[in-house]
């Protein structure tokens, strides 16, 4: 399968993704970038967005671009630094980028504005089966 092909199929299975509405700007072997904007409901008590959708936007990314390499991918590790908030009507956009021997991953979080909004870190762990 392709690239694009195991990340269609990824994501017609996540529901999650769907319901944050993520869109596809870049899709290749190894990496993906992606897109959402921030909704009402997608924010906290003091109408920002809430933390766990920029996580949960970058936690997706990565799952894409691993996962473009052919074989099933899940992560084993995480952890993220928010920069600046988001607001709602605000374009989050998400770049992952392979690192060592493509087990660990970085996303970084950028809004509209090329603002960088949060930094993310990743470990994912490659299974023996392949996407077919």
């Amino acid at each position: 399968m392709s690239p694009k092909d195991i990340v269609n199929k990824m994501y017609k299975n996540d529901p999650f993704s769907q319901w944050l509405n993520i869109k596809f700007i870049h899709i290749d072997k190894g990496t993906c970038k992606v897109s959402l904007v921030i909704e009402e409901k997608m924010t906290n008590g003091f109408h920002i967005a809430h933390g766990g959708i920029c996580y949960s936007l970058a936690d997706s990314c990565l799952a894409f671009a691993a996962n473009t390499l052919g074989h099933i991918a899940v992560t084993k590790k995480t952890s993220v630094k928010y920069i600046k908030k988001a607001n709602i009507a605000d374009e989050l956009i998400a770049i992952a980028t392979p690192m060592k021997e493509n087990k660990f991953y970085t996303v970084e979080i950028v809004n509209q504005a090329n603002e960088k909004i949060a930094h993310f870190e990743g470990e994912v762990h490659y299974t023996s089966q392949s996407w077919s």
